[in-house]
């Protein structure tokens, strides 16, 4: 379950693969809180919507990565770097870069916008501004894919079959 308050604002939806109204594989809101035209917030809000949906970042902002994440990355860069042989001190360097790039690959606001690669969802939400007549700031987002959430009972299917033709 997901909620959003953004007043003002508004809270964009998104259903691709669409077998039913507000049914398909996936769903996705994108909350938008401005005082700004509310058409012009929708559009922006469904194309962020679209971009989430293929794109599936796991945070809005780099400081909400989750730190057992963050902490799991930093150590393979780390030791991909420490196999060519570098020094410690390179080795840091090289791994800030890394997840530099980590972040422009799973933070929203830091990936090039599937609409226009060219800039990052931050920067087309900044040009936005203008239409829309006020600032906008992109205050969350959640993403929703059919099964997921679903535990699926690990079984031994070669194990099943035996035990049937001994029965």
């Amino acid at each position: 379950t997901a909620s959003f308050d953004v007043t003002p604002g508004v809270v964009a939806t998104y259903v691709h693969n669409q077998a039913a109204p507000n049914l398909g594989r996936m769903g996705v809101l994108v909350a938008l809180k401005s005082s700004g035209n509310a058409e012009v917030l929708a559009g922006l809000g469904r194309k962020i919507a679209m971009h989430v949906a293929s794109a599936a970042p796991i945070a809005l902002k780099s400081d909400q990565v989750d730190a057992a994440t963050l902490e799991r990355e930093k150590a393979i860069f780390a030791d991909q770097a420490r196999q060519s042989g570098k020094p410690e001190n390179i080795i840091a360097k090289m791994v800030e870069g890394r997840i530099r790039k980590f972040y422009e690959e799973v933070v929203l606001l830091q990936q090039a916008f599937i609409m226009d690669p060219d800039k990052t969802v931050e920067a087309f939400v900044k040009a936005a501004e203008k239409e829309a007549g006020a600032p906008i700031s992109v205050e969350g987002f959640v993403r929703f894919a059919l099964g997921e959430g679903i535990q699926k009972e690990e079984t031994d299917f070669a194990a099943e079959v035996a035990a049937a033709a001994k029965g």
